[in-house]
């Protein structure tokens, strides 16, 4: 893809994942300073959202940025054909990173705040491990998932989705594959809010048996 700006400036391939860090960047400032003072005041609580409501948010986002990828790739890879590049501009790779920062911006902070708000106040380094823990999780998971697609498609001597020729390949059907399994795990994420009882509603709700006792 054509990766200049300018005739003169040119953005380095493996730097596209900057635009990802600078949306996560800008959107925590613009929640913090603008979005969270103005959100109180109709939901009534002192961040905005719940955190729950926050990480919805961020896998909802992340399905449309991988239904932006597998749009753009089709596209690409429909103008590419055979050949190596392809008179499109790169530009075009944009708004999924900023979708998948936003993604990450909602969702990250959000669990981070859960993990706060559900164990004791004493135990603040626990919540970091298990933020940290989930993320190694979904890396190994992720390394898998990429094995078990490349070794399922490669099969009869097919061309892998992910072959290392891209135009040879089917990175879109990958996106594709990625939309849908983040769908299904937005499904069980709304299961899991639907039986999930935060630690301050069990208190609110001894203390009111307490009061009619």
């Amino acid at each position: 893809m054509n990766r200049h700006v300018t005739s003169w400036l040119e953005i380095p391939a493996a730097s596209f994942g900057l635009f990802m860090v600078l949306t996560l960047t800008i959107w925590i400032a613009f929640y913090d300073c603008i979005l969270v003072p103005i959100l109180a005041k109709y939901t009534h609580k002192p961040r905005g959202f719940q955190p729950k409501t926050r990480m919805g948010i961020g896998l909802v986002i992340s399905i449309i940025g991988m239904v932006v990828s597998a749009i753009v790739e089709t596209i690409r890879r429909d103008l590419a054909g055979l050949n190596t590049t392809v008179d499109m501009s790169a530009m075009w790779l944009v708004p999924q990173y900023a979708l998948l920062g936003l993604a990450e911006a909602f969702n990250s902070i959000g669990q981070m705040e859960f993990y706060y708000s559900e164990l004791p106040k004493s135990m603040p380094s626990i919540a970091i491990a298990m933020f940290m823990v989930s993320n190694a999780i979904s890396g190994v998971v992720g390394s898998l998932l990429i094995n078990v697609v490349d070794a399922v498609t490669r099969k009869g001597g097919s061309i892998s989705w992910l072959s290392s020729d891209i135009n040879e390949g089917h990175l879109d059907y990958y996106y594709w594959l990625l939309c849908f399994l983040n769908l299904v795990n937005f499904l069980y994420y709304l299961i899991c809010c639907r039986v999930h009882r935060s630690s301050s509603s069990s208190e609110t709700r001894l203390s009111h048996e307490h009061r009619e006792e």
